[in-house]
């Protein structure tokens, strides 16, 4: 059972890197256009996103732990979405 899990581990490992990649990559074309501004934010919370699954990883193979690490950066990423969700509002309201 610890054998799947450690490959699972692995593998939510690889997908939150080419998820915190296709992010970045996403920043230049949503930071061009108004009406996708919110989107800046809400590929911030995907970097955060990112890298809390490397430290769930890390803390599932004993490498590296840290308490408050795994409790900022969830409050980090609800922050983020908040506030694109409130922005994203203000910009449909502006039409």
């Amino acid at each position: 059972m610890e054998y799947l899990e450690g490959i699972l581990k692995i593998a939510n490992l690889i997908l939150s890197i080419v998820a915190g990649s296709i992010a970045i990559s996403m920043i230049r074309v949503s930071s061009k256009r108004k009406k996708l501004n919110a989107w800046v934010l809400l590929i911030v919370a995907l970097i955060f996103f990112a890298i809390q699954m490397v430290l769930g990883a890390l803390r599932a193979f004993n490498i590296f732990e840290s308490a408050y690490l795994t409790h900022i950066v969830p409050t980090v990423i609800l922050i983020f979405l908040i506030v694109a969700l409130i922005k994203q509002i203000s910009i449909q309201k502006g039409k």
